[in-house]
């Protein structure tokens, strides 16, 4: 799963996200909202991770997760 993805159906993505990251809020994914670098940001503030650390929770979740049903 990559990111445009992710954008093509953020709600569905949200739930994805909420399960793989409990920390993070309804309130934070609204305020995401589909965008990468709200999303970094929002792991380096909930899971105190830096920019690096963010980045690259974000590719492992891309490369571990896919959407309920798709075929990888």
């Amino acid at each position: 799963m990559n990111w445009v993805e992710l954008q093509w159906d953020w709600k569905v993505a949200g739930s994805l996200f909420k399960t793989y990251w409990t920390k993070l809020t309804d309130e934070d994914l609204e305020r995401i909202d589909g965008r990468r670098d709200k999303m970094a940001a929002a792991l380096q503030r909930r899971y105190d991770y830096g920019e690096k650390e963010a980045e690259e929770a974000i590719c492992s979740f891309e490369k571990d997760v896919r959407f309920p049903g798709a075929v990888k």
